[in-house]
């Protein structure tokens, strides 16, 4: 039996699942929010071309506008002024759009703390317990966030959300091998980042080293500590800073 075939006969049979980490995306998607003196980033809307109408008797169709960091989105690396020289979303080798991934689960503690941040020590008790890293993979930081994310208003809860340590952020950047970091919030950055030093360290760090950022996934719950395979999925928008994705993980059971 060929490698793909083996693939075909495993999800038919069950031994693999496709589990959508995706956030359906519309009018309700949560989106981030700046102070005022920014620009901010539109929520998506569907405006209507025609519905088996005058306009068009046997077809419905939409216009859309959006951002391209509104719901389960990849930052590119020259989203940063750190990574201003890197590659734009379009730019991203398709190898690096099928890539195993990592899960750490610290669902508990950020229940605890809204500021719950990652430290260095978590990952390397995860891989003590596990394994090394994926090497061009991704690391996955579960916190439970994505039970939130029915309500736009406990999801951004006033600014108050779990992220990375500066330290941490540096460290995932410099000395592992991963492609990027994967969260269910609304950015891959703690709420309270913005008076980090650096500011908002995972976007300086790994965008800066030419990694990247999934945000607001959903259903890491449902993904073990190892062995799946994330295929992300995002618009290959020329110039890009990043895109809406669909991604969907792989999982043996």
């Amino acid at each position: 039996m060929s490698v793909l075939a083996g693939f075909v006969a495993a999800l038919a049979d069950g031994d693999l699942e496709l589990v959508d980490l995706t956030a359906p995306l519309s009018a309700d998607t949560p989106v981030l929010r700046l102070p005022d003196q920014f620009g901010q980033a539109h929520r998506f809307s569907l405006s209507e071309i025609s519905r088996y109408d005058e306009r068009g008797p046997a077809w419905y169709w939409n216009n859309i506008a959006t951002s391209e960091h509104t719901g389960t989105h990849l930052d590119a690396p020259v989203h940063w002024v750190t990574g201003r020289t890197g590659g734009d979303v379009a730019e991203i080798p398709v190898r690096r759009l099928v890539r195993p991934a990592a899960v750490l689960d610290l669902s508990a503690e950020a229940a605890a703390d809204p500021d719950f941040l990652l430290q260095t020590g978590h990952v390397q008790g995860w891989i003590d317990r596990h394994g090394p890293l994926p090497a061009g993979g991704w690391l996955l930081y579960r916190t439970g966030w994505d039970a939130r994310s029915g309500d736009e208003e406990q999801f951004l809860n006033g600014g108050r959300t779990p992220g990375i340590a500066p330290e941490c952020a540096r460290w995932l950047a410099e000395q592992t091998p991963i492609l990027g970091v994967g969260v269910e919030t609304v950015g891959t950055d703690a709420g309270a980042a913005h008076g980090f030093d650096p500011p908002f360290p995972c976007h300086h760090e790994l965008l800066g080293r030419g990694r990247y950022g999934l945000t607001q996934l959903r259903n890491l719950a449902h993904l073990p500590p190892t062995g799946s395979v994330l295929i992300v999925a995002p618009l290959p928008i020329v110039n890009g800073s990043g895109s809406p994705c669909r991604v969907l993980a792989l999982v043996p059971r």
